[in-house]
């Protein structure tokens, strides 16, 4: 993954191996949904298809955390799991579920289905 800018999981994720894990995990599962644009800036990679289905940060660059990676899948309801750190509703349509990963074995297939729910939404 490169946006030009020489960007990759790496470098969002210096010093946490995990979050590089984990990206790699996330890309690998949305290869197998049929893949999807990526586009890494200096603070998150976003999958898109028709519109933006999934980010993944780190969420160390903006408060203190040892948590390596966040999963945020953009849902078009307010799904309800105790899994979730935090759900938001940023506008009419979409729901942005916050989802802690420490590990890569964490991408199970619950997440792998709200993932496909996010990918099956963006068109």
């Amino acid at each position: 993954m490169d946006d030009g800018r020489g960007l990759s999981p790496e470098d969002i994720f210096a010093g946490f191996p995990e979050g590089v894990a984990i990206c790699r995990a996330v890309q690998d599962a949305v290869s197998r949904l049929g893949g999807a644009s990526v586009t890494a800036t200096k603070s998150q990679i976003a999958f898109r298809r028709r519109r933006v289905f999934a980010y993944l940060w780190r969420p160390g660059q903006y408060i203190s955390s040892d948590v390596p990676a966040v999963l945020s899948i953009a849902l078009p309801r307010r799904t309800e799991s105790a899994r979730f750190k935090e759900v938001a509703h940023p506008s009419a349509t979409v729901w942005m579920h916050h989802l802690e990963l420490h590990t890569p074995d964490e991408l199970d297939a619950q997440v792998l289905g709200w993932l496909a729910d996010a990918y099956a939404n963006a068109g």
